[in-house]
């Protein structure tokens, strides 16, 4: 006879990884925030632009916008290449991720 299936276990893991999948978007998004440098805006500027861009049905200007990210994510982009964007092993800061923590990318 075949052991019974236990749904309730199942959901739960099903409900466990989502939360973990929801958890490292949030993650990733506040990475983003920091590494385009939006982070130096007001909280209610920023949610301003991210809702004008929500709404935006031109095009032309979501095409823009998309080719300004893929050039941002290839590298193309940065806003300067200056040391203090570098670590002190003097690789540059990678779009997305965590700056070091002895990094200075942005001036107070």
């Amino acid at each position: 006879m075949r052991k019974p299936r236990n749904y309730d276990a199942e959901l739960k893991a099903l409900e466990d990884k989502a939360k973990d999948l929801k958890a490292r978007k949030v993650q990733q998004l506040g990475e983003l925030v920091i590494a385009t440098g939006a982070d130096a805006l007001d909280v209610e500027e920023l949610a301003g632009a991210l809702i004008a861009m929500a709404e935006t049905k031109d095009t032309a200007k979501r095409e823009a916008w998309a080719s300004r990210g893929q050039a941002f994510f290839r590298g193309n982009s940065r806003r300067s290449a200056k040391a203090t964007d570098r670590d002190p092993g003097g690789t540059q800061a990678q779009p997305g991720r965590p700056q070091p923590a002895s990094s200075n990318s942005r001036p107070a």
